[in-house]
């Protein structure tokens, strides 16, 4: 992987390419066709998902070729020689429809839209799962952080507990959805991303002791000290000896900009060296923990009016904790001109059919009220139905509503300049502050609607006796 823009094709689950060996054996492999990318579930008992991933997957997506060292691998496995000698003029041509990058969306709906040969739009189904499924899960988990901690500063500290070079697509979803820095330089690199850090346990017992040691830390950065406090005592130690540095320093015409907290009770230890700090004239120095937080324990800590002013998170933010993934699917959905679809005994498992996009209404106070998964060739409906259950309607006449996907991909090239992460969020900021409060909550989040046009409901239907 050439510094996260470039990735071998061989990045995908072996059936990717038996299938596409199939099609071309069959004459089948330039037959045109759109696939669906939607999720089932949103993750964290939460009242959305925030997008994410989209950049990279197409950057990854442009640069897609099969090397020589791919082909003979793929030769000496026992692929078919012509089949090979076919991959090693692959490029994707085809096109991306997609929601944008930090939009608000919901369960069953087409995010995205993959248009091209059968071959081309099937071998790029596991990239844009790998990619678009995490990056969605953590934008979407930094999102509800954001929403505990209000104005405070988040700064992911996740790399060293993320799933390997995961954390590069982590830590920029993190900002998309709401954190203001990372301390993985790698990817504030790559991402633009402001990077942030303080200093390890090991800094403060390397040296005879911790006194010693943060002066020489604020040697080297006199201007950019953080202290780590809780090597040894908190209250009678760490805190004691910050405030006694931070002097000197000020005498030298410096400031200690702040000190971490990584263990204990962060609320009352927080208090406690607000308290000390400020009663030494040092109230601009900040007050950094970590350990362990997530939404709720950050939702706990300001509730119990913990004077924290920034917020270090690492596994639960990485990991997507306690989810494993967003379940996003990728399903075939019209190939050949010929609507196609997937059965299930599960109505929810069933896929619609045909090239599709969605409509999102406003309410009448300007918010968002209802989505419709529309055809291509809809501008707007009357009434959407309910997917699953055929005998509940919703009246959307009257109602103001834009259409989601744009198109990202043309021809197997991006449309539009790349974002960086902070753009993307200010973008997630809007849409979140037109999604009704109801939505928001942690508990028993207010569904949003979600229903499909009487054209695609009647395709479906068609489909499903035509199979049955």
């Amino acid at each position: 992987m050439n510094n996260f823009r470039q990735v071998s094709p061989l990045y995908t689950d072996l059936y990717q390419l038996t299938m596409a060996q199939a099609y071309f054996k069959n004459g089948m492999h330039k037959q045109r066709a759109s696939f669906d990318y939607f999720f089932r579930k949103i993750p964290f008992k939460g009242g959305y998902v925030v997008f994410a991933g989209l950049h990279d997957l197409l950057e990854l997506t442009e640069n897609l070729v099969f090397t020589d060292y791919d082909l003979d691998y793929l030769a000496e496995s026992g692929f078919d020689k012509d089949f090979v000698n076919h991959l090693r003029e692959f490029r994707f041509r085809g096109d991306v429809i997609s929601v944008r990058e930090g939009d608000v969306v919901f369960p069953f709906e087409p995010v995205i839209r993959v248009e091209g040969t059968l071959l081309e739009t099937q071998l790029i189904e596991t990239l844009l799962l790998n990619v678009v499924n995490f990056q969605s899960l953590i934008a979407t988990k930094a999102s509800r952080m954001r929403f505990a901690a209000g104005n405070r500063i988040l700064s992911d500290f996740g790399l060293r507990r993320a799933q390997s070079f995961g954390a590069m697509h982590a830590s920029r979803a993190a900002v998309i959805g709401g954190f203001n820095s990372t301390s993985n330089v790698l990817a504030a690199q790559r991402y633009k991303i402001p990077f942030a850090g303080t200093m390890a346990h090991s800094f403060i017992e390397s040296f005879g002791d911790e006194l010693t040691a943060f002066r020489a830390y604020a040697k080297a950065f006199p201007d950019n000290s953080i202290f780590l406090v809780d090597t040894y005592n908190t209250l009678f130690k760490g805190i004691p000896n910050a405030i006694k540095v931070a002097k000197e320093m000020k005498e030298e015409g410096h400031m200690l900009k702040g000190i971490r907290l990584d263990s204990g009770d962060l609320a009352y230890l927080s208090k406690k060296a607000r308290e000390m700090l400020d009663y030494d004239g040092f109230e601009d120095v900040k007050i950094i923990v970590s350990n362990q937080l997530d939404e709720y324990v950050i939702k706990s800590l300001l509730e119990q009016k913990a004077p924290i002013d920034i917020f270090g998170v690492g596994t639960s933010l990485i990991t997507g904790k306690p989810e494993a993934a967003l379940d996003g699917v990728y399903k075939l959905a019209h190939v050949n001109d010929r609507n196609v679809l997937k059965i299930s005994d599960n109505l929810q498992k069933t896929t619609l059919p045909g090239k599709k996009k969605i409509l999102r209404y406003f309410d009448r106070e300007g918010l968002f009220y209802a989505d419709a998964v529309v055809m291509t060739t809809e501008t707007d409906i009357n009434r959407m139905i309910n997917p699953f259950e055929k005998h509940k309607s919703l009246s959307l006449k009257g109602f103001r509503c834009e259409e989601l996907l744009y198109t990202a991909m043309k021809d197997g090239k991006m449309t539009h300049l790349p974002e960086n992460p902070q753009k993307i969020n200010e973008r997630l900021k809007t849409r979140l502050n037109l999604l009704p409060a109801e939505h928001h909550r942690f508990d028993f989040p207010h569904i949003y609607k979600v229903g499909i046009s009487e054209k695609v409901l009647k395709t479906r239907d068609e489909l499903l006796n035509k199979y049955s």
